[in-house]
């Protein structure tokens, strides 16, 4: 995905971005653009949603948003890695929400299908502001953490991409709380435009992809099940847009997606 200046982004990677996940709730926006240090001529799409608050207020209506910044980590756990220690690292990272300031939610799991990187779970990290998140790379905490249960089950160091968005300023999407996030799939969608792509090219790209997530509205942003990802990523519509718009101007892309199921229920 991106490319912050203290990430660790392998080269085969490099500046790419877009996170949405499927459970259900209207999608009012999408797309945000942003250049971050290190990425060259690179062009960053970083998509989110502006969901759609639970007070019933109407989608036509002016919605007051909130910039924040979104954090996801890659690892690459080691094939011998048991059911509990895959847990123990889980819940603790899914925990750290509740012992450092700044994160307003959190979101992991295994990844489900083989993917060209070889990662095997990716944690979604929501921020407050961009200087949160050096804090708590350089926190006595998450230190530990990848001391005592990532780095002895897993290979090398993690890969880690940030992105800046907006949500609607209401509690239940900007902390991402209740029974619609507790369950469903969380699709992670990595792009890295070639660098003889045209500004006009990467915007109708994006676009074509903003019109057809806004069809996909009855199941994207909080999806009810597997079965709706794989509708939409086999639908028709997709694949054109990506034959059509993105295949011709994108040098490298990578799909990821995990399921979403409560852990850490206590603090660790």
């Amino acid at each position: 995905m991106l490319a912050p200046a203290s990430a660790q982004v392998p080269h085969t990677i490099r500046p790419v971005a877009s996170f949405f996940g499927l459970h259900q709730r209207p999608v009012l926006n999408w797309d945000r653009y942003c250049r971050w240090p290190g990425t060259g001529n690179k062009m960053i799409l970083s998509t989110c949603r502006v969901l759609e608050s639970s007070n019933g207020a109407p989608s036509g209506g002016l919605v007051k948003k909130r910039k924040i910044v979104e954090h996801i980590i890659f690892l690459r756990a080691k094939p011998n890695i048991s059911d509990a220690e895959e847990k123990d690292m889980l819940d603790y990272l899914y925990t750290s929400q509740y012992q450092m300031r700044g994160i307003l939610a959190v979101s992991l799991g295994r990844i489900e299908d083989p993917n060209s990187e070889n990662f095997t779970h990716a944690v979604f990290m929501r921020f407050q502001q961009k200087e949160d998140i050096a804090k708590f790379q350089s926190s006595a905490y998450y230190s530990k953490i990848l001391d005592e249960r990532v780095k002895p089950v897993s290979y090398g160091s993690s890969v880690s991409v940030d992105f800046e968005s907006e949500v609607e300023d209401d509690i239940i999407p900007l902390f991402r709380r209740g029974e619609d996030f507790n369950y469903g799939v969380e699709f992670m969608l990595l792009i890295s435009f070639l660098e003889t792509a045209s500004q006009e090219a990467r915007d109708d790209a994006s676009s074509s992809l903003q019109r057809l997530i806004s069809q996909c509205s009855s199941f994207i942003v909080q999806a009810t099940s597997v079965d709706d990802l794989k509708l939409f990523r086999e639908s028709m519509e997709y694949k054109d847009m990506w034959a059509s718009k993105l295949h011709p101007i994108v040098e490298k892309s990578l799909e990821l997606h995990f399921t979403v199921d409560p852990v850490g229920n206590q603090l660790m």
